[in-house]
């Protein structure tokens, strides 16, 4: 009975841009989508985060996950928004992203878990690639991508 439970079960993504790749990041850990802001740099921190954005009176470091993950720097664009990820502790936090594509359903069919090699620090932010139409969709690890266990 679980299998087919699991079988029909659906996950939606928000599906964001870096570049030509494409990452899914779960719905349920996104709070608010902003437009590109003034962020304040703070000093002495990893060189992924940018600094901190005033949302609303709550003050919320923003990363660039293009840094993370080992990829060129951001370019600010028109198109470059803000995504504001609430992580299981309770934390929020703010992640550059180029572009906001859309939102996507994935049955739990269309997802294929990633064996990696764990020294591709890249690889270990994701836990699945989504297949969607004719295309790949990376699936990000929120909880290994936004929590800085290893201090980088």
């Amino acid at each position: 009975m679980d299998e087919l439970k699991e079988q029909y079960m659906t996950t939606q993504f928000i599906v964001v841009r870096y570049g030509d790749e494409q990452f899914g990041i779960d719905i349920k850990y996104v709070d608010n989508i902003v437009r590109m802001q003034r962020i304040t740099r703070v000093p002495k921190v990893q060189s992924y985060i940018k600094g901190v954005i005033n949302l609303r009176g709550e003050i919320i470091p923003v990363i660039s996950l293009r840094l993370k993950m080992g990829l060129a720097d951001d370019e600010i664009t028109k198109a470059t928004r803000i995504i504001i990820i609430k992580l299981e502790s309770g934390d929020s936090i703010g992640v550059l992203v180029d572009a906001v594509e859309e939102v996507v359903t994935l049955e739990h069919s269309q997802i294929e878990k990633v064996a990696y090699d764990s020294k591709d620090t890249k690889a270990n932010f994701i836990n699945g690639v989504g297949k969607d139409r004719d295309r790949l969709i990376s699936l990000l690890d929120v909880n290994a991508t936004f929590t800085d266990k290893d201090g980088q």
